[in-house]
């Protein structure tokens, strides 16, 4: 049997000669029942609470979940950024590494290629120097054997010997400013 307010203010009981007052009893029975529909309306205002609350409850619980999900997708999505840019990183690496030895080896190419071209310069400057030796030796020659020609022999002995000095020094300072 379920009791509300109105049922204690309605509750009547049995008379006997030496009852209680029964102005005591209906005052004792108002304030009962005004007590429990205190407790009941106290009682429904909890359970709108507990009910406001719980729902709330079951929100919060979504939006963790949310967050936690989006936590852990953001966790991979750093995840997998990391590994490309590590991986993208380790290409330009080996790109980089590919394309310096591809310009030291050319370089190397070009060292050689100029070594080999002074080289040859060399030998071009040392052959030019020889046959610019001979054409003098051999002008200095012609030109002896003229000033024998001529006649002129006392005077030609004379020259002859200053003539082969200069030539002698001609040469070797021709050949100097070469090298």
């Amino acid at each position: 049997m379920k009791v509300s307010p109105m049922s204690i203010k309605k509750q009547e009981f049995n008379k006997s000669f030496r009852g209680f007052d029964k102005e005591e009893v209906q005052a004792f029975l108002d304030r009962l029942a005004d007590e429990v529909e205190n407790v009941l309306k106290e009682n429904d205002s909890l359970k709108k609470e507990l009910d406001q609350a719980t729902a709330k409850l079951i929100e919060f619980r979504k939006i963790e979940k949310n967050l936690q999900d989006t936590l852990l997708k953001a966790h991979e999505s750093t995840s997998k950024s990391i590994e490309s840019t590590k991986k993208q990183a380790s290409l330009m690496i080996k790109e980089a590494e590919i394309k310096a030895s591809q310009i030291l080896e050319k370089a190397r190419e070009n060292a050689n290629e100029i070594r080999n071209s002074v080289i040859n310069l060399r030998e071009e400057r040392d052959l030019i120097i020889a046959n610019l030796k001979s054409i003098i030796y051999s002008q200095a020659h012609l030109l002896e054997m003229k000033i024998e020609d001529a006649g002129e022999e006392t005077q030609v002995a004379n020259k002859k010997v200053e003539v082969s000095k200069k030539i002698d020094l001609d040469v070797d300072e021709i050949v100097n400013k070469l090298l």
